[in-house]
């Protein structure tokens, strides 16, 4: 079944391999009028206006992506490139770190362009494809910024390939290191009819409800991480587990894969070092969820609201 792509997943740019070792196209695009640049100070996105405090309190936020001449001013200051993709009019986009900056704000080529926020604030307000690009290039910077030192010799690494790989500068060595994504399960747990499994971290927002979750282990299957985390957290086995989608989560470096699991079990016990508590909910009950301090489903861009909704939305 073909799902409605879930939030920071509609990208839409060719990511261009093929390209990124060509060093000449690269200073090409680097400086083409059309390039554009999405910059990024400390993780978090530039948006003008600055996003409201909720969706409510209106001024939708937009992206701001910089050009080639403002892009190459923040370089000379410390700033680092990464290219992303082409989209469909082969306009070019480059990730554009700016940390090394102490005050953004001050810099001419930012100074009342907007300000910086974190993007798990304001992504549901943002065009599917415009939180997509942001995503990705914070998913980029997050991984360059911790990759700095070779893990197998300790010296320092060398952005190569756009910035897609990172070489160790000590020629003895010359590891080669590569992005990578840390795998996690998230599942609906249900009883094949009206109930479902919702449980809540003490470090959550007042109310705040979700699925369960967990990273995958090295020599674990996604069905065997599934049943695993689902036992850890609330006692339970689960029989039958059900892919349902993805979804990258760059907050800091992950990759969400989603499942239904349904359970015959009905006495949870709860672990605490895992969650503050866990209950059984109904379906009922969830559709008409207050979305208050008392009780309220997780964010609206993540895949456990996505989970939860879709199975809300089936024909019992």
């Amino acid at each position: 079944m073909q799902r409605t792509p879930n939030f920071y997943s509609d990208l839409g740019l060719d990511r261009a391999d093929r390209l990124r070792s060509d060093h000449d196209w690269l200073a090409a695009r680097l400086a083409a009028p059309s390039s554009r640049f999405v910059p990024l100070w400390q993780t978090r996105s530039l948006f003008d206006p600055p996003p409201a405090p909720s969706p409510e309190a209106g001024g939708e936020p937009r992206a701001v992506l910089l050009e080639a001449a403002e892009a190459e001013a923040l370089v000379a200051r410390g700033g680092e490139r990464i290219f992303l993709g082409l989209d469909d009019e082969e306009r070019a986009y480059f990730a554009l770190d700016v940390s090394a900056l102490d005050s953004p704000d001050h810099e001419p080529a930012l100074a009342g362009r907007g300000s910086f926020a974190d993007l798990r604030s304001f992504g549901p307000l943002l065009p599917r494809g415009e939180g997509a690009l942001l995503a990705y290039a914070r998913a980029m910077v997050w991984w360059h910024d911790r990759h700095r030192f070779c893990g197998v010799c300790g010296a320092r690494t060398e952005s190569r390939q756009g910035g897609f790989q990172r070489t160790c500068s000590n020629p003895d060595c010359g590891a080669l290191h590569f992005p990578r994504t840390d795998p996690a399960v998230i599942m609906l747990v249900h009883d094949g009819g009206e109930r479902c499994v919702l449980g809540r971290q003490k470090v959550w927002a007042p109310g705040m409800h979700s699925t369960l979750a967990g990273f995958v282990e090295p020599g674990e299957s996604l069905e065997a991480a599934v049943a695993r985390e689902v036992e850890e957290e609330v006692g339970i086995a689960v029989e039958e587990v059900v892919y349902h989608s993805s979804q990258p989560w760059p907050f800091p470096s992950s990759l969400m894969l989603g499942f239904y699991a349904r359970t015959r079990d009905r006495a949870l016990r709860v672990h605490p070092t895992e969650l503050e508590s866990a209950r059984w909910f109904d379906r009922d009950f969830l559709k008409a969820s207050p979305e208050d301090e008392s009780f309220k489903l997780p964010r609206r861009d993540s895949i456990a609201r996505r989970l939860i909704v879709d199975w809300l939305e089936e024909t019992a």
